[in-house]
């Protein structure tokens, strides 16, 4: 005989499963997306590919080419010999607004 106690640890065994394989799925899929981007090379050709493009967007692609810092290159903690920089770095605020009933922002 099974117990109510051990049907609901089942049930909800079983809804976790099922939640946490759709997250999976969807991340897989832009995964996959971004493996198969197209591969562009940073030239004189970039600007103009970029606004013919739909809503002047590229969703994913990865850009090859040779980059300059503004000011200093990044250097990585943790791996010797690896730098980045920055492309952009956007701040976004966001407005707060009273709530009278709960009184709290």
């Amino acid at each position: 005989p099974i117990t109510p106690g051990e049907l609901l640890c089942l049930g909800s065994s079983l809804a976790f499963s099922g939640l946490f394989y759709y997250l999976y799925r969807r991340k897989a899929g832009v995964v996959a997306r971004i493996q198969e981007a197209p591969k562009l090379q940073v030239d004189d050709d970039l600007p103009a590919l970029v606004s013919a493009a739909e809503g002047r967007c590229l969703p994913y692609v990865a850009l090859e080419g040779i980059v300059l810092p503004a000011q200093a290159a990044l250097t990585s903690h943790y791996h010797e010999g690896l730098q980045g920089v920055i492309q952009k770095l956007l701040l976004k605020e966001h407005r707060l607004i009273w709530n009278s009933l709960a009184r709290s922002w």
